[in-house]
């Protein structure tokens, strides 16, 4: 109970606050390289062209400014030991608390250009801090940097396995599939960001919160800084402040701002005191502040007496303006090679007694007080070195990747659960159940699906009840039993026809079982939702139309007469949600399946069987301009359009331009034709807008997908189609005809899953012809990725010699032992035809123990013939009961056409 108590915490958190952290770690990935960035940005600002004489000295820059800017107050300059490197001056403007920056020539003093990306810098910082809306945002990711180490905890605790490994622990398995491998990605490289994570999160929190910072320079056993210490009279701490502000090597030299460390800034309420005493201070020393002769002087005798007398090298030094006339200037310089980008050491030299009266190291510190005097560079990694850095990035960068997968294992286990749930029979969709009305009468939702598309329907119906304060029951048929149907008074029936008006493959036990009876069913009303396609005339909708049968003849009552969905045509479909409105006096709200068709690159278009007795074949191969995965047995789902031609060709039967432009679709008519139906009767119309509405769109088209995400391409196997007149088919003409390559298709990858392979290395039995054979591919090559066996094909198609598709591919499975077993039915090689249900009753004995053995059979192809007699001949071999039993295990997978 307590590991599930951490579960729940831990994704109910992730989903909630896992946008807020990917923020976090894009943009901080992107700020802690801000000074490489700015520089790269800025080359003509931070480098100039190198001159045979010596870079000017402070004192001359100054005299420089004088002599051309005399209103200029300068607050310091910053000399590069480098040859190549700038100088920079920082002076006082009025609204800039730290002072402007002008980087100069160093040879000639001429001003540089001014330093490009200080506001988008800005902007990544806020959006980092407080996502750009100040406290509200502060204090959201503040909790979001809590909430992150309780995921690194909470993760460790929640994957801790009973056998320890190291490639348990670290590496990731590519060959799980589906949420197996999801979890995998998750984990893995969760466990390789711990360090990481816990570092940013920890030291994060220090510009949080007042209690945390305060913890942990007690824990590091560092005094801290108080505000008064910041400010002191007199200007020290001012001096100090410039000294840091101006360090070349740090980014506030550079115009662009970063928090202030190790107590600089506690709270805004101190920084606006601090500024106020310092501005009081400046004033006061200003009216008694040094003449530029006697400032010319200091910075001179400063300057040459300061390189002499400190005996070690550095990459820059920063000199203070000094206000009074004691005789001290405050320098800050870089070491040759720092520790980090705020690596800063501090010197006070009194240029009339010509001496170092006061040296602060960096290098002399302990570690606890470099750590929390440079809380910034801890932060961004750049403490710990350029690799840590890097790596500390690229973990910041991988954030999204926790959100992400952390969203689709959500979203897996949540369907999972409802279907597992809806099995038991007591389950409403989506969570609902506080608002039913508990005098409402049950509705009972039943679904037939083969490809997922009915199951989906049925859940939104459940959900759309369950708005309306209905209870709801979900099953799938194979799972209705009599005493649902006598025990139920409404139920709702969403059924797909499959094959040549067959149930799907799961229902075929409730049409034997259930349909079969007679029963007495006078008190239950009903009605049926029936899927199928109008381009198989003869058995449209027949599966659901024959359960509407069965209620009537059985004494149910029709609460209307039955939709029919014509390839789930949200029309259709929003019919079903209107006639149940009505009969219900329901307020339900709007259904439909939208789909999203992405763009793809048509890469190759192949023709497999050049003088072929059949139809032309052709091997199509696709690539996405996005990230895409999929599992073996899904289905490409196509969006075809229709060919110039036929677009010229309608276009002049209606007399109108192309070139028109549709202003609700800011493209013109021409490009708005490519996916309507263009064969539908068209009625008068008086503008492009009212032509279009009476023009639906295409039906999709679907494929069997032949490859798998390893092989980095989308490969179907499409046969051309024509009709009575001899056109070509809407899908295979689009695909293999109009559309070049190179040239974009609409394509969307939908899960198949009663087609998805097995998980374990159980043998499987393909059993496919023509361009059956694509799904069949794709089985084999997950197979073969995962080092399986115990695969056995039986292929059909017309002549060996211009008709074995992929024969080379099935070969070299053959020779490395992928293939256990291959059987091969060329029907036209021989005067009697043999097909691939011949090669089973021939092997029917293998075919027993192939079974015996636990062995899963997939059957892809047509079922025009093949997969009716495959079906046949399995139940002849192995009894009409272990058929519906294998079924029922999903040891029979189909997916035919």
């Amino acid at each position: 109970m307590f590991k599930k108590t951490f579960f729940q915490i831990h994704w109910f958190l992730g989903i909630t606050a896992g946008l807020i952290l990917s923020i976090m770690g894009v943009t901080g990935a992107i700020y802690s390289y801000e000074q490489q960035i700015t520089r790269w940005l800025n080359p003509d600002s931070y480098t100039v062209q190198v001159e045979n004489k010596a870079k000017m000295t402070p004192a001359e820059l100054y005299q420089h400014f004088q002599s051309t800017q005399p209103e200029m107050k300068i607050n310091s300059i910053t000399i590069a030991k480098a040859a190549e490197e700038s100088s920079t001056i920082n002076y006082a403007k009025e609204g800039a608390r730290r002072g402007a920056t002008l980087m100069v020539n160093p040879y000639t003093a001429a001003t540089l250009p001014e330093v490009k990306g200080k506001d988008f810098f800005q902007f990544i910082q806020q959006l980092h801090r407080n996502l750009t809306v100040g406290p509200v945002g502060k204090q959201i990711t503040g909790a979001s940097t809590l909430m992150l180490i309780f995921f690194v905890l909470s993760g460790l605790y929640l994957r801790w396995p009973k056998k320890h490994s190291f490639k348990q622990w670290f590496v990731i398995k590519p060959k799980l599939k589906g949420r197996n491998f999801l979890w995998d990605l998750h984990a893995v490289v969760g466990t390789w960001v711990v360090i990481f994570y816990l570092l940013l999160a920890c030291t994060g929190l220090y510009w949080s919160y007042d209690w945390w910072r305060s913890g942990m320079f007690k824990v590091m056993g560092v005094e801290q800084p108080k505000p008064e210490m910041q400010a002191t009279a007199g200007g020290e701490g001012q001096k100090r402040a410039q000294g840091e502000n101006n360090n070349p090597q740090s980014q506030e030299n550079r115009g662009q701002r970063v928090e202030r460390t190790q107590g600089d800034a506690p709270n805004s309420q101190q920084v606006r005191g601090q500024d106020a005493e310092r501005n009081i201070d400046s004033s006061k020393s200003e009216k008694k502040g040094l003449k530029p002769e006697q400032i010319n002087l200091a910075l001179t005798q400063s300057w040459t007496g300061f390189n002499s007398k400190i005996g070690r090298d550095y990459s820059s030094a920063t000199l203070s303006i000094p206000k009074k006339a004691d005789g001290q200037m405050e320098i800050s310089f870089v070491d040759a090679t720092p520790q980090h980008e705020r690596a800063r050491n501090k010197a006070t030299f009194n240029y009339q007694t010509n001496q170092i009266e006061k040296l602060d190291l960096y290098e002399d510190k302990k570690l606890n007080e470099k750590i929390m005097g440079s809380m910034l560079p801890v932060h961004r990694g750049s403490f710990f070195g350029p690799v840590y850095q890097f790596i500390a990035m690229l973990a910041a960068l991988a954030m999204p990747l926790f959100f992400v997968t952390g969203w689709m294992l959500y979203l897996k286990r949540r369907k999972q659960k409802k279907l597992t749930l809806a099995a038991k029979g007591g389950i409403t969709g989506q969570g609902l159940t506080q608002n039913i009305d508990p005098n409402a009468t049950p509705w009972l939702i039943a679904y037939a699906t083969q490809t997922g598309v009915a199951e989906q329907l049925a859940w939104r119906t459940a959900i759309s009840l369950q708005e309306a304060k209905q209870p709801t029951i979900v099953k799938a048929v194979q799972q209705l039993t009599v005493d649902d149907l006598m025990q139920n008074s409404q139920i709702l029936f969403i059924a797909s026809t499959y094959g040549t008006g067959e149930a799907p493959d799961l229902a075929s036990v409730f049409e034997k079982k259930i349909l079969s009876q007679k029963l007495d069913l006078s008190h239950l009303k009903f009605a049926v939702l029936a899927l199928g396609s109008k381009e198989y005339p003869d058995s449209y909708c027949l599966f659901g139309h024959s359960i509407a049968k069965w209620l009537k003849d059985n004494g149910a009552t029709a609460l209307f007469e039955t939709i029919e969905v014509n390839n789930s045509n949200n029309d259709d479909i929003q019919r079903w949600n209107t006639a149940l409105t009505a009969s219900t006096q329901l307020d339900l709200q709007t259904m439909s399946i939208d789909k999203v068709f992405d763009q793809w690159k048509l890469t190759k278009c192949k023709l497999l069987n050049p003088n072929s007795l059949g139809e032309p074949a052709y091997h199509i191969e696709l690539q996405a301009h996005h990230d895409v995965t999929w599992q073996a047995g899904d289905i490409a789902e196509i969006q075809p359009g229709n060919s110039q031609n036929r677009i010229d060709h309608f276009l002049k039967s209606q007399s109108i331009s192309g070139d028109t432009i549709v202003p609700s679709l800011q493209m013109t008519l021409a490009q708005a034709l490519w996916n309507r139906d263009l064969t539908v009767t068209i009625q008068p119309f008086q503008n492009v807008e009212q032509l279009l509405t009476q023009l639906p769109a295409l039906p999709s088209r679907e494929y069997s997908i032949a490859s798998i995400p390893e092989q980095h391409r989308l490969a179907l196997v499409v046969r051309q189609q024509r009709d009575a007149q001899g056109e070509l088919g809407l899908g295979s003409g689009w695909l293999t005809q109009h559309v070049s390559v190179k040239d974009t298709v609409a394509l969307r990858i939908r899960s198949n899953e009663s087609f998805h392979l097995i998980t374990d290395d159980r043998p499987i039995i393909c059993i496919g012809n023509g361009t059956g054979i694509a799904g069949l591919l794709s089985l084999l090559s997950a197979r073969a990725h995962l080092g399986y066996t115990e695969n056995w094909l039986i292929f059909g198609e017309r002549q060996h010699n211009v008709d074995y598709f992929f024969k080379d591919t099935i070969q070299a499975w053959q020779n490395t032992a992928m293939l256990k077993r291959l059987d091969l039915a060329f029907s036209r090689d021989q005067e009697e035809k043999i097909y691939v249900h011949h090669k089973l009753r021939q092997n029917a004995d293998e075919l027993k123990q192939w079974i015996s053995n636990g062995a899963v059979i997939y059957v892809c192809g047509s079922i025009q013939g093949m997969a009716t007699d495959v079906d046949h001949a399995l139940n002849d071999i192995l009894g009409a009961d272990l058929i519906d039993e294998l079924r029922q295990q999903g040891r029979y997978r189909r997916d035919v056409y």
